[in-house]
């Protein structure tokens, strides 16, 4: 096994080659390149992982490949070739035609990638329309069966929905299907499955692997997860700040790495951990949060109809959370996590049950009488890129909600750029705008403008999905940190179990909108009482090959 800065001349059978590929970046950035001399090879039929940490340059590269370069950046040297074409010498419409037909991707954010404006079946029939595929009862019939490829309930049903309507995984898998929809035969996955639960991110994972085995499709898959490289990934490129450190076969990568670097990351991967968490002392025994009967029913289409859709997605949930503790909520996208995380600061109204915080219930509050209780319990949000103002600097960002409570901005200034270097962030980030940042770092300052407020009661809605391996296990340290230096008390949701094992004192399972099981780490993932729970920790990830 050998670093290849310079591998073998262009090849004839190579589905996609990438040559010497420099990629400068504006002025005043951290580093000059977002890439620099990178090369590699797409074998055909074969699945390519390219795995770093956020900022190495694995998203820029797919975005080159694709020509979707923003402005600010260009090619300086090297080139791309698609088979034999070089993609720089293609004209626009030429590269239009190359988009989903021959070369698709799969976008890490599905919110910002997916049109607000309309239902989501009437997306994918788009991405055939512009094709000029089918007619139109055909594109439909196809834009439904590939809902139901991907996994989604109710495919018909589902066709008509718009985005907002979905959980964070299920619009992943609306990217997905789009990204299929004319089985082209290179597809680019940028982060497919960071979004997803376990069981999903199985199913995705195989439903990818049998359409390549099925049309002989060619994977570019970029992820920060090395489990996800072990399960998939017949070879691996790393990266780290622009440049290739490692390439070489999955087995040997993965066995026998030679680079600090890639030792480094396959290190830091979370596994399982069967112990319970060492409990912080509690200030007191009284729950800082009490829920009880908490329910929440969303309603959509028309009963006059017969459209009408009714999901219930917090049914009768209850728990405590004593001060200082962390629960952590797992569970497939749909079963309700998100739903409830909103529902305990207050983002969205339920439909019964109480919400005790410090004795106080705030469930039947209205917004005016529970705004003075907003800086006490804050969230971080799961799509780091939707929930940050693209109009507004990260420091005007972090310090608009303190400056507002009456805090100073010389103080609000002092403390976001101390948070910024604590969630492992440049202080000159303070005067950039999100759309500058990787999906890993804009969620870092989504965790930093949590903590701006210094709550008491702090709801992380997967919060660390989106970061790589070694920073999500530095976020974990600092918000364990945080806590035993605080007291914050945390509902941690998560559809990663491995991460769940790792913070949670307690463990809640929700399956369809009910809490099927709770319990301690140890119970959870060592004697599971459900079927549920065991299907959960069977479909984690790279376990079985660590095992």
């Amino acid at each position: 096994m050998t670093i290849e800065p310079n591998p073998r001349p262009l090849g004839q059978d190579a589905a996609l080659s990438v040559r010497n590929l420099t990629l400068n970046l504006p002025e005043g950035m951290e580093r000059s390149h977002a890439v620099s001399q990178i090369s590699f090879d797409l074998v055909p039929g074969k699945i390519l992982c390219i795995i770093g940490e956020s900022g190495s340059g694995k998203s820029i590269t797919a975005n080159a490949i694709m020509g979707l370069l923003p402005f600010s950046i260009r090619i300086s040297e090297g080139s791309i070739y698609v088979g034999t074409t070089e993609i720089q010498s293609m004209n626009p419409a030429a590269l239009r035609d190359m988009r989903g037909r021959k070369v698709s991707m799969i976008f890490q954010d599905p919110l910002s990638a997916l049109n607000p404006l309309m239902t989501v079946g009437d997306q994918i029939v788009e991405v055939m329309s512009a094709h000029g595929v089918g007619t139109k009862a055909e594109r439909k019939s196809r834009a439904v069966e590939l809902l139901k490829e991907v996994g989604l309930p109710e495919p018909t049903t589902m066709y008509r929905q718009y985005p907002f309507r979905l959980s964070g995984g299920q619009r992943q898998r609306v990217m997905i299907a789009m990204a299929l929809a004319l089985e082209p035969g290179i597809l680019i996955a940028d982060e497919p499955t960071t979004a997803l639960d376990v069981t999903t991110q199985a199913q995705i994972l195989t439903l990818i692997k049998d359409i390549q085995h099925r049309k002989n499709m060619s994977v570019v898959f970029i992820t920060h997860d090395f489990g996800v490289v072990a399960e998939i990934a017949d070879n691996v490129v790393v990266m780290e700040k622009g440049k290739i450190v490692e390439q070489g076969d999955a087995d040997t990568v993965l066995k026998t790495p030679f680079h600090p670097y890639t030792k480094h990351l396959i290190a830091a991967v979370p596994h399982i951990i069967g112990q319970d968490r060492t409990p912080h002392v509690a200030r007191s025994d009284t729950p800082i949060l009490r829920v009880r009967n908490l329910v929440k029913t969303y309603r959509s289409g028309s009963r006059m109809f017969g459209t009408e859709r009714v999901v219930k997605a917090v049914q009768g949930a209850s728990f405590d959370l004593l001060p200082g503790r962390t629960l952590g909520v797992v569970g497939e996208s749909g079963s309700g996590k998100s739903s409830m995380g909103r529902l305990l600061v207050k983002l969205i109204e339920s439909d019964g049950g109480e919400i005790f915080f410090e004795g106080t219930d705030i469930a039947p509050m209205s917004e005016a009488e529970f705004r003075p209780l907003r800086p006490r319990i804050q969230m971080i949000f799961q799509d780091p890129f939707a929930s940050l103002n693209p109009r507004s600097t990260i420091g005007q960002i972090l310090t608009v909600g303190p400056c507002a409570h009456g805090m100073s901005f010389s103080k609000a200034k002092a403390e976001a750029l101390a948070l910024l270097t604590e969630v492992g962030l440049d202080p000159g980030a303070f005067d950039r705008y999100p759309h500058e940042f990787s999906g890993g770092q804009r969620q870092r300052v989504g965790i930093a403008r949590a903590l701006m407020f210094k709550p008491r009661l702090l709801v992380a809605d997967e919060s660390v999905s989106a970061l790589d391996v070694s920073i999500q296990a530095q976020i974990l340290e600092l918000l364990d940190r945080i806590q035993r230096e605080t007291g914050v008390s945390m509902v941690f949701i998560t559809h990663d179990l491995r991460v769940a094992s790792q913070i949670s004192d307690e463990i809640a399972v929700m399956q369809k909108g009910r809490i099927v099981e709770m319990g301690p780490p140890s119970q959870i993932f060592l004697n599971p009482q459900s079927d549920y729970t065991r299907e959960l920790v069977a479909a984690i990830p790279g376990e079985k090959a660590a095992a």
